[in-house]
């Protein structure tokens, strides 16, 4: 009998995880290289056409973008991946093994180490004492992730933020909670209460086609 590193649970075999955590922590794995993709939408990319101070419309070319910076260190190659090949290391060090051929770019990089790490997970759950740590760090990171591509709490993904700062708009992406009556923005924490929500749909409608122009108003649809 012995204890699962992660869920700490009692269980007859002999082992460092229990069969529900290795089922879990392997779901965890392959969804890492899809929470990375998604992560990009949320490093608020502008559109074009955005309202001007002298009411004309343009396209922001020059300017830097402003970006989350969250979701750009968890696409940084110390975030998701740094996590994944940092573990994908250990296990081969542990085995004896020639270190991981590491392919390029970041997004194959990290489909390859969570294939890797998935693909030796029973070897890991049996004999690895880290097994229960590594667990521990692939949930903690998923919950990080997924607390940001799909937040706990029940949001209605709105836009772009139109405010302006320096004379450029914003453009950081916004959400609204269900039955909130303020839509604040995240990056500028620009504030749209109910009175605006129509001007909002006008700018989304001018600015990207690919805004749906349902989904506003007083009781929003889920993006």
């Amino acid at each position: 009998m012995s204890t699962c590193g992660l869920c700490e649970q009692h269980q007859d075999a002999d082992a460092h995880l229990c069969q529900a955590c290795v089922t879990t922590t392997a779901q965890r794995l392959a969804a890492f290289p899809y929470l990375y993709r998604n992560l990009a939408d949320e490093l608020v990319p502008l559109g074009s056409n955005w309202p001007r101070q002298d009411g004309g419309g343009g396209t922001r070319v020059d300017a830097p973008l402003p970006v989350v910076e969250h979701p750009l260190v968890l696409r940084a190659g110390g975030g998701i991946v740094g996590v994944l090949e940092d573990w994908q290391a250990g296990l081969h060090a542990e085995r004896g093994w020639a270190e991981p051929v590491i392919p390029a770019g970041v997004e194959p990089r990290v489909r390859a180490a969570a294939a890797a790490l998935s693909a030796h997970l029973p070897w890991i759950a049996a004999h690895w004492p880290e097994a229960g740590t590594l667990a521990r760090e692939v949930a903690d990171l998923y919950a990080e992730i997924t607390s940001i591509v799909a937040p706990p709490v029940r949001t209605t993904r709105i836009g772009y933020c139109p405010a302006l700062r320096d004379g450029q708009a914003c453009g950081a992406v916004l959400r609204m909670e269900r039955g909130a009556d303020v839509i604040t923005c995240p990056w500028c924490q620009a504030e749209y209460p109910g009175r605006l929500w129509m001007w909002l749909r006008e700018v989304q409608a001018d600015v990207s086609p690919a805004v749906s122009a349902g989904g506003w108003g007083e009781s929003p649809s889920r993006a």
